[in-house]
């Protein structure tokens, strides 16, 4: 009789992202080739283990005073409560008042490429966000306070030695930043994530993609859910 072991199924899970990212790594010549199958490995981790309230996709997001975003490789965003603006041929703009978490995903890791990757963060978290009061059969619920848009890279590999050692904190340390980076994966070595008092966890074990997915989780868990769009100041641009 086959027994159940979950450590053997979380252990599978990570071996499985591993070993796509490593085949991508090694199998493709052209760099851009390289880089998008690294990216698919992440989105569809994301798109098949997040809870069906979420949903991940490569998009560029919109608020509505008019302003996009750089394309990001992996949006995180709400589809039960929000709208797309724009969905034809892979190419799709999500509203800001949605959006849960971003990410970047590279082949590996360094010093330029969490600067790159903050940069796409702060091109998202600079959009401006409308948040409307929420009615229900007594009356409203004040409009809900706009949780931090969660911001992150995801790598197979890192050019420093260690890899989640003191020149990945240093790269990470201005949290000021407004492309500030929460978490992070670089899946042959560990994962980070930053905790409340802006202090940056290093994790070097053995199962990093699993152990991210689950603070991923968690870290969406407590921001709970979008606010309520304001439908209408987006309606605006139907005129113009």
């Amino acid at each position: 009789m086959t027994t159940w072991n979950l450590s053997t199924l979380l252990a599978n899970l990570h071996t499985d992202i591993q070993g796509q990212l490593n085949i991508s790594r090694g199998s493709f010549g052209h760099t851009g080739t390289k880089g998008d199958a690294s990216e698919k490995v992440w989105l569809e981790l994301l798109q098949k283990y997040l809870p069906k309230r979420y949903q991940a996709e490569t998009a560029h997001v919109v608020d509505s005073e008019g302003n996009f975003s750089d394309q990001i490789d992996i949006v995180v965003f709400d589809r039960q409560y929000s709208p797309f603006i724009f969905d034809f041929k892979d190419q799709k703009v999500i509203p800001a008042e949605s959006v849960y978490a971003v990410f970047e995903a590279k082949q590996t890791v360094d010093a330029s490429l969490i600067a790159y990757a903050q940069d796409k963060v702060a091109s998202v978290r600079n959009l401006h966000r409308t948040s409307l009061p929420i009615p229900h059969a007594g009356g409203t619920f004040p409009a809900k306070a706009l949780f931090p848009i969660l911001g992150g890279i995801l790598a197979f590999e890192s050019e420093w030695s260690p890899a989640l050692g003191p020149s990945l904190e240093r790269a990470l340390s201005d949290t000021t930043n407004p492309g500030r980076l929460d978490l992070g994966c670089v899946a042959a070595h560990g994962h980070f994530s930053r905790t409340s008092g802006d202090v940056y966890e290093f994790v070097n074990e053995g199962k990093p993609a699993t152990a991210f997915l689950f603070k991923l989780i968690e870290k969406l868990q407590f921001n709970g859910t979008v606010p309520m769009i304001d439908i209408g100041a987006y309606a605006r641009w139907l005129t113009q």
